[in-house]
């Protein structure tokens, strides 16, 4: 598989991740998702939208583009709504990034500032897989919150994606 084809089945993967986490989180009981739980950003939107503002950082690392973020959370949790609107458009422009990027410029390597003035250095493709990486560890901490009110989070691994969308098993 080349480098083109591994980013554009992880954009997949984080996409239907993203899409099925939103579901859960939206079918909760009101107020459930905003309820201030022991975790450091306090609750499952604000979490998500943790990962919204590191994807739309990345976005425009990987762009070679400035962004207006000064940390890595926004002052004001977003609502659900407006937050899941917003994930999906930033996942359809990974996902058509990915399918546009050609293979030299996945591995341009690109420098950077992260919000807290470090420098920082990656290729695009490695900035692809710290979104999708990143993504997949507050989705399981999205997770272990449902898991504390007694729902059961979806199974957003990447080998059910593989296994259901990749390949479509029906096992």
């Amino acid at each position: 598989m080349s480098l083109t084809e591994t980013v554009q089945r992880l954009t997949g993967y984080k996409a239907w991740a993203d899409e099925i986490t939103f579901e859960v989180v939206r079918s909760l009981p009101d107020g459930e998702a905003t309820k201030e739980r022991k975790t450091r950003y306090k609750n499952m939107v604000y979490t998500l939208n943790h990962v919204y503002v590191i994807d739309d950082i990345f976005k425009a690392h990987s762009q070679g583009k400035p962004h207006s973020y000064t940390a890595r959370n926004t002052d004001i949790c977003p609502a659900l709504e407006d937050l899941w609107e917003a994930v999906q458009i930033i996942d359809q422009w990974y996902l058509d990034y990915a399918h546009s990027v050609s293979e030299q410029a996945l591995q341009e390597i690109i420098q950077f500032r992260f919000v807290d003035g470090a420098e920082g250095i990656m290729s695009r493709s490695d900035m692809i897989l710290h979104v999708v990486n990143h993504g997949t560890y507050h989705r399981g901490l999205v997770s272990d919150m449902m898991y504390q009110i007694s729902v059961v989070p979806p199974t957003h691994d990447l080998t059910v994606y593989l296994s259901h969308v990749v390949y479509g098993s029906n096992l």
